[in-house]
Formats: structure tokens, sequence, C-alpha cells
């Protein structure tokens, strides 16, 4: 029967309190049951040695990629969304070899989540030379194994040379004209991280590149000599070459530092001179930033994680990280807004990357000590751990989100422990 025109319309039933909290806990009792039913869904087609069916991998594959990768091939329950990866090894990077030593890089453009850095691996024989050269970035360099003598020159003209050995860092402001040179016995082998995604080894300004491309009329008025003066140039770049070892080191500084003297901020840094930042049974980091090293504009953690250590539950708000692990093996996730997150492994000679503020955690599955560096793109280095955020929060509040009881936070620690166990 349709309504008159005129009649006024029946009124809807009252939505009384009760009915309201009666609908919601209905709605809330088939939320729970669709929950322990996708629970027991995937409890069973999950096992501890992947032996269902469901999990079955019969067509042929990469065993050992698959071994190296076992939070991928079958990822934690706790894994959810679509999180790229944040993971490149340099063992799949092109090496460029030449006389004097080789160098490969991880890139914006091998790895597309790092945008704000980029990293290098070279190789330099006794002798070996990369050549003078600069580039827009900033360098910031962990000596790997070996020695090697670098020199730098500032916009004073002031000059920097020193000799780095397995553990040192240095760093090279961007713009600043620098070389690195391998000494006896065996060279060396560093890493090169930069504080541009985009970096590009192969395409740095090289002394020699730019004076071959320079007239030599031009090169000749610039220096007040004759022309023949730069005959032998070499037609092309040198990049990486081999030489005899350099002059004694106190004669070589003598000679540099005339007219100007030294940088007033030595580029070279001894993590090994100084006390670690937090040392407890899981561990030990180093935190190297502008507040202990006033030449660098480029942050960074030095970070050993002993069998079963972690690298606690943590986020970086002022800028993106950029990791290199240098021994061991370990395991990521990393959590992103949007219900997203992912697991990925780790060894030696990865990269890993983590943008900001993203929480994320690093922990030593292997059985030996898991070595491994973060760096910033960000002079001051800076993170926010869970437990910290957590322990400065009334307990009733955090209690009413996760349920844990107020007497479990009351005893977290009310000083970020950055490695577990303490």
């Amino acid at each position: 029967m349709s309504l008159r025109e005129n009649d006024p319309p029946a009124e809807a039933p009252a939505l009384t309190r009760r009915k309201f909290l009666e609908a919601g806990s209905a709605t809330l009792l088939a939320a729970a049951g669709l929950s322990a039913t996708a629970t027991a869904q995937q409890q069973a087609y999950r096992s501890p040695d992947h032996h269902t069916v469901p999990e079955s991998q019969p067509a042929p594959l990469n065993a050992p990629l698959d071994a190296e990768n076992p939070n991928s091939v079958f990822a934690p329950p706790t894994d959810a969304g679509g999180q790229p990866p944040f993971k490149y090894s340099f063992s799949l990077s092109h090496k460029r070899q030449e006389a004097g030593g080789w160098t490969r890089q991880v890139t914006v453009r091998d790895l597309p989540i790092s945008r704000k850095m980029a990293g290098v691996q070279m190789r330099l024989i006794a002798g070996g030379v990369r050549e003078l050269h600069w580039h827009v970035g900033a360098e910031w360099a962990l000596m790997l194994t070996g020695s090697a003598r670098i020199t730098a020159v500032d916009q004073q003209g002031r000059s920097h040379v020193s000799d780095v050995h397995a553990g040192d860092l240095w760093i090279f402001p961007g713009g600043i004209p620098h070389s690195i040179q391998g000494l006896g016995p065996d060279g060396a082998e560093f890493l090169l991280v930069f504080d541009d995604g985009n970096f590009n080894e192969f395409e740095t300004f090289l002394l020699t590149d730019w004076l071959h491309h320079t007239p030599p009329s031009v090169l000749a008025k610039n220096f007040g000599v004759p022309e023949s003066t730069f005959a032998n140039v070499p037609p092309k770049e040198l990049f990486i070459f081999a030489r005899e070892l350099p002059r004694p080191l106190a004669e070589e500084q003598k000679q540099s530092e005339q007219g100007t003297g030294p940088v007033p901020h030595s580029f070279a840094f001894q993590p090994s001179q100084m006390k670690p930042t937090k040392t407890n049974p899981g561990g030990e980091v180093r935190i190297i930033d502008r507040s202990i090293w006033p030449a660098t504009n480029i942050a960074a953690a030095l970070v050993t994680l002993k069998p079963g250590g972690l690298r606690e539950l943590h986020w970086h708000p002022n800028e993106d990280e950029w990791q290199y692990y240098v021994s061991g093996t370990g395991r990521m996730t990393v959590f992103a807004a949007g219900a997203r997150a992912r697991t990925m492994d780790f060894t030696a000679g990865d990269v890993g990357y983590i943008e900001k503020s993203a929480p994320h955690y690093i922990e030593n599955t292997g059985t030996t000590d898991l070595v491994f560096i973060e760096v910033f793109p960000t002079p001051f280095y800076e993170d926010i751990s869970l437990a910290e955020w957590l322990a400065h929060t009334p307990t009733r509040l955090v209690d009413q989100h996760l349920a844990t009881g107020e007497s479990f936070l009351t005893q977290i620690s009310k000083k970020e422990a950055i490695i577990v166990p303490e």
C-alpha cells in the first residue's frame, strides 16, 4: 500500500543504546569468528618444515638462492601487502675491471627504493690509483681490508693527506677533489656511500678526462707554460690505474700543505679509537656523526650483533637509512603504512634500504657475529625505539591499545636498548 501525497512518513524504530551495543557486539563476534577461521586456515597450510601440499615447490628452482632467502621463499605469517624489495646484492652488480683494481656499484637504477643514497665497492692493488676526481654528492667511506693513501683539497686550498687502514672511515664533501691509492703489501678494498641515489661511479669529474677535453692553448695560457707541456696528457680517462707506491706520508703531507696548511677538521676518522656508544650481551654499536666528527655531513652507525642478538624495533625520523652487511647472516622486517610488511634475509655484501620513519628491526639469525653499517644522508643520527616510546606514554593508554597489562608496560626500560638482549 503506497503513501498518499499528504500522509506523514512512518517513524523509524528507535535505535536504543542497548540495540546499538548488541549490533556492535554481533559484528565483533562475527569478525572474530572470521579471524579465527582465517587463522585456522593459515595454520592448515603452514608448517615449520614446509611439508604441506600448498607449500610444495615441484618445479625446478634456484636452490642456492632460495637457501639464502628463506624469508622470501616462505614469508612469516606477519608479512602482508605489496612492500617493494629493499635488498640488493653487490654480487649482482657489474664489475668494471682495470689494471689497478676493480669497482662495482648499487644505485637507484638497481634498487628503485634507494632514491637518496648509492653505494660502491672498490678494490685497489698496491699502487693502484682511483684517479684525481670529484663529484656532486658527498662520499662516505669504510675501509674493509688493507691500507690506502687518501688526498683531498678544500675550497681554501687546504690539504688533507693521510693513510687509512681496515676499519677506518673518511668523508669527502661534495665538490671536493680527491684521490685514493692502495698501499702495500696488498692494496685495499673499501666501501663508498654517496648521498645521491642516482650517483654513477662511471660518470665522475676526472682530471685526465677534463684536460683531454680542454684546448692545449687554453691550458698553456692558464698555467703560463708552452703547449708542449701537455703533449702527454692521456687521450682518455685513467679511472683506476697502476703506478708505483706514493712517497713517505710525512713528505707528501709537507709538500701538499705548503702555503695554506691542512684542512681544519680531518677528513679521516678511526672508530677503533672511540668508546662504543652502547655495549651489552647482544652486541655493540658505534654512532658516528657531526657531534664527534666535525668534518662529516653523513651520519652512520657501526653495529655488531651477537648470535641471537636484535637491533631493536625502531625507526629514524630524520632521514632514509642505507645499510651494508659486512659479515654474518641476519633478517630484517620493514613495516610500511597501509598494513604492509616484508621480511628479507641478508648476508655479507648485501645492501639494505629503509625509507624515513619506516619501523624495522635487524636480527642475527646465524652462529657468528652479524656486522653491518647504517648510513644516513644527514649530519646527525636520530632514532626512536618502540620500547622507549611505550615506556614514556601513559600505561593505561598503551594498555587500552595492546591489552598487555600495565605491569608489563611499567617494566619496560626508560632508556632505549638499541641492541637486545641487554
